[in-house]
């Protein structure tokens, strides 16, 4: 039954570039780019909150603790941002990655002993990609909306990243390999 749709479609798909033409690749680019940031960045924004409840919750030392609720707070906010600004552009509802549900199962299969310093260098990693998520869209994105977006939050990002890598230096978390993209 599936295949009995799926042809006309591709068919009517064909069609439709045959007579429209392609795309400029830098038109096709920016697609890409646009669509990889908010579907990436509102995923990142929904890991993060759940990362920080995770924090409150597993947290053995107050600056993980009182960290995790200010990622809850700030993430809150950003991702009511993020929706809206995915809604705006004509991009589905932000939804959890696979990606990062397996890093939120991970982290929250962890013992109360290790979580901090594996939280913390999750959340250095997670922001350092982060932050050159948003710089690149704030740079070089094609919808707007999603460039302010990217480079109205940009600060806020960073912010969270100096503030985890500060946090994970006081509970000894060792962030270099994680901030370096090695996980």
């Amino acid at each position: 039954m599936f295949v009995k749709y799926l042809a006309p479609a591709a068919l009517a798909g064909l069609a439709l570039t045959a007579a429209v033409g392609p795309a400029p690749a830098v038109a096709q680019q920016a697609l890409v780019s646009d669509s990889t940031f908010i579907l990436t960045a509102a995923s990142l924004g929904l890991l993060q909150a759940k990362l920080g409840k995770l924090a409150v919750e597993k947290g053995s030392t107050p600056s993980v603790q009182e960290f995790g609720r200010l990622m809850v707070a700030d993430y809150a906010k950003a991702n009511e941002e993020l929706a809206a600004g995915a809604k705006a552009a004509g991009y589905p509802r932000p939804v959890l990655l696979r990606e990062h549900r397996l890093v939120f199962e991970r982290l929250a299969g962890t013992g109360r002993d290790s979580f901090d310093k594996k939280y913390l260098a999750e959340i250095v990693a997670e922001q350092g990609d982060a932050v050159r998520l948003f710089q690149r869209e704030a740079d070089g994105g094609r919808v707007a909306s999603l460039k302010e977006l990217a480079a109205g939050m940009l600060a806020t990002v960073q912010q969270h990243l100096a503030l985890a890598t500060e946090t994970a230096g006081a509970v000894g978390a060792d962030v270099t390999a994680t901030a370096s993209g090695e996980r």
